[in-house]
């Protein structure tokens, strides 16, 4: 090989550097919890709190909620990004995921928008569920879209709910990865597509908003987050 040859190379090589590792930075995931404690996050300490590497929401016996209640993230409102955590929740426990969501006036860490739902029998885990708003929006093996004024139109089966149940691990961690960018909104389990939704319901879709991890309203529950991380789509 020409010394010419191998100077071009190395220049190209050098001059690449800079724009390799901004692409790096770029597509790198930031993580949300600090692993020790709540900066970062808003919600009522009663229910939340760190714990061993983890977000923990608790309702303990005798404690009964009044609506809802969210552990809300205080950074940015993202709008596409890509989001992963793990979880782990008791059996009769609901929770969930949601993103691109707005405050509820009058309910104290309340908020309304897209959910990745949660919960302990892994009835509706997986499936995009909105929090006071349209309700269903794809369950669990559900590809679906979205027009005003109707139902949801599944346009493709991904599997049977049931079978795709058995990828979640009951009792144990599993891992939730959220998919959004524009109108569409893909919620994963364990690497299993569970849910996909196209939102072309002009009145009603929602393109960046609030973070927030759900305890709703019921039995006594745990549930744990934990290795929660983002990174924003192009």
């Amino acid at each position: 090989m020409k010394i010419q040859t191998v100077l071009l190379l190395a220049l190209f090589y050098v001059s690449a550097l800079p724009v390799v590792e901004a692409q790096q930075k770029k597509d790198a995931f930031i993580s949300l919890f600090d692993g020790k404690t709540l900066k970062g996050w808003a919600g009522d300490t009663s229910v939340w709190r760190a714990e061993q590497g983890t977000l923990v929401g608790e309702v303990k016996p005798g404690v009964t909620l009044k609506n809802n209640t969210f552990l809300i993230w205080q950074g940015d409102q993202p709008g596409d990004f890509e989001l992963v955590a793990d979880f782990k929740i008791t059996e009769t426990g609901n929770s969930g995921i949601n993103y691109r969501s707005e405050p509820v006036s009058g309910v104290p860490y309340g908020l309304k928008g897209y959910q990745a739902d949660i919960d302990g029998k892994h009835t509706y885990t997986g499936q995009n569920y909105e929090e006071r708003g349209r309700g269903f929006l794809a369950k669990r093996g559900e590809q679906s879209h979205l027009e005003a004024g109707q139902k949801p139109a599944i346009t493709q089966s991904l599997g049977d709910g049931d079978e795709l149940r058995q990828k979640i691990k009951s009792g144990d961690w599993n891992e939730c990865r959220l998919v959004v960018k524009g109108n569409r909104m893909q919620h994963y389990i364990n690497g299993v597509l569970m849910s996909d939704v196209t939102d072309d319901d002009a009145g009603a879709q929602k393109f960046s908003g609030r973070l927030g991890l759900q305890v709703h309203v019921g039995p006594p529950m745990k549930v744990e987050y934990c290795n929660i991380r983002i990174r924003p789509i192009p």
